[in-house]
């Protein structure tokens, strides 16, 4: 899974990039607050998940926090502010501006690999509700094809209307959906139609 590290600092950016890449993530590295906005926002596979430094250039990590949640993404990533600051009222600034976790500066790997792991469960959970919803609109969708299922003549083949008008095939489905016909006789009638033209030549020759 792709996760994002904004950390303006090379060297700790470089050391979090091993660190987590040793626990499967794909990092995605930004400088500054400002580029890991733009990262998380993007529209084409951003990442789930961030690892924010609260001091940085630019954008601060809870700018960021609270640009990413005014922007109502489709999917909400998991954010995680990383700080030297640990009194409380800071931590309760943090979490205030939109992050849903944090972990202080110098971070403990074993702490911060267990609250990823938290970051882990809610994303799964976030997509599970995703794809049932998705899954509801789905049927909800596949209702609202059956109600519009349209009563048809088993004998003529006429259609009733809405407005309960019976209506030849061709000219409802030409003026409801723009379809122009072209007629011909399929290769399963041929036959039938040949037998039946023989059948009126014969009767002909005998009257």
């Amino acid at each position: 899974m792709k996760m994002l590290l904004a950390e303006n600092e090379p060297v700790s950016r470089i050391a979090l990039e091993a660190t987590v890449r040793h626990w499967g993530f794909d990092p995605v590295p930004a400088e500054d607050g400002h580029r890991a906005l733009e990262l998380l926002t993007s529209a084409s596979d951003p990442p789930r998940i961030a690892i924010l430094d609260w001091m940085m250039p630019r954008l601060d990590g809870t700018d960021v926090c609270r640009a990413v949640r005014a922007a109502s993404l489709p999917i909400e990533p998991y954010l995680l502010i990383l700080t030297t600051r640990a009194n409380r009222s800071d931590v309760v600034s943090g979490l205030q501006a939109g992050a849903d976790d944090y972990v202080t500066k110098p971070f403990d790997r074993v702490e911060l690999q267990a609250r990823l792991q938290v970051g882990l469960r809610v994303i799964r959970l976030q997509q599970q509700l995703v794809d049932r919803l998705r899954e509801v609109e789905e049927g909800r969708a596949r209702e609202r094809t059956l109600e519009r299922m349209l009563p048809i003549c088993a004998y003529c083949r006429k259609i009733r209307t809405d407005q309960n008008y019976w209506e030849m095939l061709e000219k409802y489905i030409g003026e409801t959906a723009g379809v122009q016909f072209s007629h011909g006789v399929c290769p399963e009638c041929i036959g039938q139609v040949e037998q039946e033209l023989a059948d009126i030549r014969n009767a002909r020759r005998r009257e």
